[in-house]
């Protein structure tokens, strides 16, 4: 999709403030010390925001470093902080130590503070967790079952497979077909890039083994260059270290369920005001046209090296390419797909699909690539004619479809997608409506499932499902009426 909804996403502050002090109550359940304990207090209140503070005590063995997180439930947002590196992504708050306070012996404690915005009663977080453990509770180490960390995920039977191409099919090693089947996990495109996190919603353990629970076998990621880049127009609690961590963690996380993660670029550098513009930012704030040299091959060398010995990790170089608006021919418009450069219409140097491949494999990585065709990624009309050269043989072909596309019938998939599926794998990055229902995408699982090509609905977040596809209400998976329809048909299949 081009434009996630914005609405819930920005804070908005009331106007009626309470001023007051609140302590986290400590319980235990034998009398003895929790395994360590956290005192929030508000220090100060005001129309449209307020000073808190932290106190953690560590009773369990000493830490080298330390982070602490908590959720907001009042829509508050943490602006700035001391004496920790704050951040903030959806609800989740995270306060991890600085050099120089990482140290935190049995018995030890450490103080930060911080300032947000937002108003009303401010009420002490329900948990807080130190590296994982909850604190103020129980007698002992405590590690949330439902939190595993930032780099422990817990084990759940087999992860998914490596994967490579062979014909028309993805395969594991040992040649049995994988069909990719699963979700979109809009956030990691929009939230870093308009300032106020890293995710829209959760990405703990919990809301990841919801996704499993539909039966999805893989989770595409979209992912924003400029955030991963670390440029400096991206808050740096956000940027570069901190958010290549946060979507390790989340892959971790995927693969922890069986599931393929598939990491994909959804938000690029570079200036477009011409047809169907997103947007007139220069900055990676909406879908353009096309990638651009000046950033988007640094991108994929970086987004390759970082997951170039994990075969289970596909990738899928652009979301929904349109230089079909720029230029006035169709052979323009797939020469640019290709081969870039200076492309009509388009004022900044494109990168082709051939310069995407070739950062990919400059790096000596094989996992699997996806490209997706024109027209928004809907039309794969010409995508055999122009097809990357791929030396490894792992090129597949994405392709994205909605109720309000060109090429939303059954005839048109016979006559354009089947004969692409027929050469090379085909993957629907893509399957939504935007009317609450899911009569449309059932009709484009029979056809895919057919063929037994792989398919993949947007989205899980839990918008209003009026305003854009969204298949849940709620991160623990409870589905919208247009995700009952995704959720009974994935769990109908087998495997």
């Amino acid at each position: 999709m081009r434009h996630p909804p914005r609405s819930g996403l920005l804070l908005v502050a009331a106007a009626v403030a309470l001023v007051g002090t609140a302590v986290a109550p400590v319980v235990t359940a034998s009398g003895a010390a929790p395994a360590c304990t956290v005192e929030y207090s508000v220090t100060s209140q005001w129309d449209a925001g307020f000073q808190g503070a932290v106190k953690i005590t560590n009773n369990q063995a000493a830490l080298s470093s330390w982070s602490l997180t908590f959720d907001f439930t009042g829509g508050q947002k943490v602006t700035q902080g001391w004496s920790a590196k704050w951040s903030q992504s959806g609800t989740t708050v995270t306060a991890a130590n600085e050099s120089w306070n990482g140290s935190l012996p049995s018995g030890g404690s450490v103080s930060a503070g911080f300032i947000a915005s937002g108003s009303g009663s401010n009420a002490v977080p329900a948990a807080f967790k130190l590296n994982g453990t909850t604190c103020n509770v129980d007698a002992g180490p405590s590690p949330d079952p439902t939190d595993p960390g930032p780099t422990d995920p817990p084990p759940s039977g087999d992860g998914p497979p490596a994967l490579k191409v062979s014909g028309n099919k993805l395969v594991d090693a040992s040649g049995a077909t994988r069909r990719l089947l699963g979700v979109n996990r809009s956030g990691g495109e929009f939230a870093c890039v308009q300032g106020y996190g890293i995710w829209d919603g959760p990405v703990d353990n919990a809301s990841v083994k919801a996704i499993a629970d539909w039966n999805a076998n893989t989770v595409r990621i979209p992912l924003n260059e400029e955030c991963w880049l670390g440029l400096s127009n991206i808050k740096p609690e956000y940027a570069g270290a901190n958010y290549i961590s946060a979507v390790k963690d989340l892959v971790a996380k995927v693969k922890a369920h069986g599931m393929t993660p598939m990491v994909e670029l959804h938000w690029s550098w570079g200036q477009y005001t011409g047809n169907s513009a997103g947007c007139s930012d220069v900055h990676a704030s909406c879908q353009k046209p096309m990638p651009s040299m000046q950033y988007t091959p640094s991108f994929w060398t970086s987004v390759a090296n970082t997951f170039k010995d994990d075969p289970t990790v596909v990738f899928d170089l652009f979301n929904e390419p349109y230089p079909d608006r720029a230029t006035s021919t169709a052979t323009q418009a797939w020469t640019c797909w290709r081969d870039g450069g200076t492309c009509p219409g388009i004022t900044y140097q494109v990168a082709g699909m051939q310069d995407l491949v070739d950062a990919v494999r400059g790096t000596g990585a094989k996992n699997v690539i996806l490209a997706a065709g024109l027209a928004y990624s809907n039309d794969l009309s010409q995508w055999l004619t122009y097809k990357p050269n791929d030396p490894t043989g792992n090129l597949a072909a994405a392709w994205h479809v909605y109720n309000f596309n060109t090429c939303s019938n059954e005839s048109c998939w016979d006559s354009t997608l089947a004969p692409v599926a027929a050469q090379v794998p085909l993957v629907a990055g893509e399957i939504g409506e935007n009317t609450c229902a899911h009569s449309f995408i059932d009709r484009v699982m029979a056809w895919f499932d057919a063929r037994k090509l792989s398919y993949l609905g947007w989205t899980w977040n839990t918008w209003n499902c009026g305003s854009g596809p969204a298949l849940i209400s709620n991160y623990d998976g409870t589905p919208t009426s247009f995700g009952i329809g995704l959720r009974d048909h994935l769990r109908s299949l087998n495997g």
